[in-house]
């Protein structure tokens, strides 16, 4: 097997030391079948792995259209020089969840974050030293009933605290693809539902470059955020802004902020004193 350094970034002339950050204890979580194992790649196998997953969901599922150099494999530019946490069905080991995270440092070395592309992150600012973007999560779609979810955000918010960050960003997608047809509505209408309950406060705004044309669209819909938008809530993300519209991805995606410090308590424990 081809081991990653750490962090993962094999391509870099700058590769910092193994041990630099430090990754929560590989756990198992049990689940009604069988149990589930959380683990962060070492191995080019497993990204690969987490590739494939996101491949199957994003380009088989959701109909994305994917620049990728690896057939059968959702690659992009920034999986060399993220960390990529993995879910494994404990029975089979098929890897059934995955997320990546990409550090401050990292983020520099990239040229800024995934998030960078979609929006205007000028009010972050401020934060950007202690900022983590997260992103690329899927889970199986036999597998979405919310444990995957979970264990993947109790993964990635303990390596943030651990690693002295406060802040998480990403971008939540809403499916635009609904029974062969794309349409906007039910997305136009999360965000008029959130922007009520959940916007963040005016210094974290932030614009989306491509918007997503929402005075074109019935923002009246009596809808659901998905499953991954209400997990995110749950553990007191806020919105940042209007979606943008991600015509390869066929979503709308709506801009998150987590920060550690507003984590409810009962999940503060649960994740960070467990």
């Amino acid at each position: 097997m081809n081991e990653l350094p750490n962090p993962t970034f094999p391509l870099s002339p700058v590769v910092s030391p193994r041990g630099l950050l430090h990754r929560p204890k590989d756990t198992a979580t049990q689940e009604p079948h069988g149990g589930i194992l959380v683990s962060w790649a070492k191995h080019l196998d497993e990204v690969r792995e987490a590739q494939r997953l996101r491949y199957n969901v994003f380009a088989r599922e959701m109909g994305a259209r994917l620049t990728t150099t690896l057939p059968g494999h959702d690659v992009d530019l920034f999986d060399d020089y993220c960390e990529h946490l993995l879910v494994r069905d404990g029975i089979t080991q098929e890897v059934i969840g995955t997320y990546r995270v990409l550090t401050p440092t990292q983020a520099k070395r990239a040229g800024g974050t995934y998030s960078d592309i979609e929006f205007d992150l000028v009010r972050l600012r401020s934060v950007r030293a202690r900022m983590v973007e997260v992103g690329r999560s899927c889970v199986h779609p036999a597998h979405r009933q919310g444990t995957v979810i979970m264990a993947l955000m109790g993964g990635v918010i303990a390596f943030t605290h651990r690693n002295q960050f406060d802040t998480l960003i990403g971008c939540a997608s809403i499916p635009l693809l609904h029974n062969g047809v794309v349409r906007g509505d039910e997305a136009a209408s999360t965000w008029h539902q959130l922007k009520q309950t959940h916007l963040a406060p005016i210094e974290y705004h932030v614009r989306p470059r491509l918007p997503l044309a929402i005075n074109q669209l019935d923002s009246t819909l009596n809808v659901k955020p998905p499953a991954l938008i209400k997990g995110y809530l749950r553990l007191g993300a806020k919105v940042m802004g209007a979606p943008a519209w991600d015509p390869d991805f066929n979503s709308a995606d709506l801009p998150i902020l987590l920060r550690i410090p507003d984590l409810p308590v009962r999940y503060r424990k649960h994740f960070l004193e467990s």
